[in-house]
């Protein structure tokens, strides 16, 4: 299906015009918001690893399939019905190590389902929790750092 993101008032009125040449009918769907950057993702993988070789007790995958389950899910209950209904009818009976498998191995979007101001909220838990126990994270990049925080001042 074919997507565009719209961040400017021209970039709007492209779209417009774009859509008035297509050929009647056509079906119109929109998401509020923008999926995750690469940056973020980047990052979040960049700290996995860090934890990792800073507890010395698992993989950056297994850190990640944590973080997933312990900050992206409740994230993505609050926010998205059909994850909550769907994660609470089939996972979230399920021991802890079962969900993380059964998210790992079915593949179940968690942070890559996740739009900006989503994976924002994501990684300051993440941040946090590693302040928490003392681990050491590398710094966002200036830029993304920034970009984050214009996130973070809409929510409030």
């Amino acid at each position: 299906m074919a997507h565009r993101i719209v961040d400017t008032p021209a970039q709007l009125e492209q779209l417009f015009n774009l859509m008035r040449g297509l050929k009647l009918p056509i079906t119109v769907e929109w998401v509020q918001g923008r999926d995750r950057t690469t940056e973020q993702n980047s990052l979040q993988w960049l700290w996995a690893s860090e934890v990792a070789m800073q507890t010395g007790d698992r993989s950056a995958e297994d850190v990640q399939d944590d973080w997933r389950i312990q900050h992206g899910v409740p994230i993505l209950r609050e926010d998205n019905k059909t994850f909550r209904e769907t994660y609470d009818r089939c996972l979230k009976p399920l021991p802890y190590e079962m969900k993380k498998a059964a998210l790992r191995e079915l593949q179940i979007k968690v942070t890559s389902a996740m739009k900006v101001r989503q994976m924002v909220r994501y990684m300051d838990a993440v941040q946090q929790e590693c302040a928490e126990m003392g681990l050491r994270l590398t710094d966002p990049d200036p830029e993304l750092a920034k970009y984050q925080q214009r996130y973070r001042e809409k929510d409030h």
